[in-house]
């Protein structure tokens, strides 16, 4: 169970980020690959955005990304090393700026925001976490801001065989749709999916206050068990698109063009609210 001290004490003592997360990208090819083949296709229709908050940025993965895409950029996390990594790197960034917290509060983040993110952090987050973040996310978004935070489903599989990517164990898709409704918001997308394995561990959820306009009011809720496969396609399609072409990839050759446009299609389409 990743407590907050255990947090803390990883991420801003034991880990050696000297790759800076793009480790944690290697599946999909590398961070760029995963955010335009993953990530911006779930997004594109909130970005570009005014303003941006990103909850727990590490060493930049996503930012590099998220600060191009807006006039004004905070980064909030809970270890003093990732703030000042990316104090440093983005330093010539001059509408961004980065900031530490104690892990639940979010005030050290001034003002109304009109994207609110955080992919690949919170999932270690346990429910005190979601308790305090979810009443001060919905606070600080604008009338027609929308998060979109993945976080941790394992608490809806009690018999999971392992947790080898230390996810939250009390955490699922319904409690953090029931704080979000308990505090005002609306739960616009879940995208219940699994991350290394077949186990549906990992969900994303996008939300927003509850007078948002939109079309559909029902939640669109998405089980993706092949999430792991999109990864593999982006990874293998990359790869083609740089040049650099594996042995592995070479035998998939066969089936690979359908199998993407399929599933990317669906996707696509699900990710289509209001």
């Amino acid at each position: 169970m990743p407590e907050l001290e255990w947090n803390n004490a990883v991420w801003d003592g034991s880990y050696d980020w000297a790759a800076a997360g793009e480790e944690w990208s290697a599946t999909w090819g590398g961070s760029e690959a995963q955010w335009f083949g993953s990530l911006y296709p779930r997004l594109h229709r909130v970005l570009p955005a005014k303003r941006v908050l990103e909850i727990a940025p590490g060493f930049g993965r996503w930012t590099k990304f998220l600060v191009r895409a807006c006039e004004s950029y905070v980064g909030i996390d809970l270890s003093g090393k990732c703030v000042n990594a990316c104090q440093s790197m983005f330093a010539g960034a001059n509408h961004a700026c980065f900031v530490k917290n104690d892990g639940l509060s979010l005030r050290e983040a001034d003002g109304t925001f009109d994207f609110v993110f955080s992919f690949d952090s919170l999932v270690h987050g346990e429910l005190d976490v979601f308790i305090h973040y979810i009443p001060q996310i919905i606070d600080k978004l604008t009338p027609n801001g929308v998060a979109f935070i993945h976080h941790s489903n394992l608490a809806a599989i009690p018999d999971y065989p392992s947790n080898p990517h230390c996810r939250a164990t009390s955490v699922d898709a319904a409690q953090v749709a029931a704080l979000i409704d308990e505090h005002g918001g609306r739960v616009l997308i879940q995208e219940i999916v699994n991350w290394g394995s077949q186990t549906l561990s990992d969900c994303l959820t996008m939300f927003a206050r509850a007078q948002l306009p939109t079309t559909g009011a029902a939640p669109i809720v998405i089980t993706n068990p092949r999430f792991m496969d999109e990864a593999e396609i982006i990874r293998v399609s990359q790869s083609e698109y740089s040049g650099i072409r594996t042995d592995a990839a070479a035998s998939r050759e066969s089936d690979q063009p359908r199998r993407a446009r399929g599933l990317m299609v669906r996707l696509q389409r699900a990710w289509q609210w209001g």
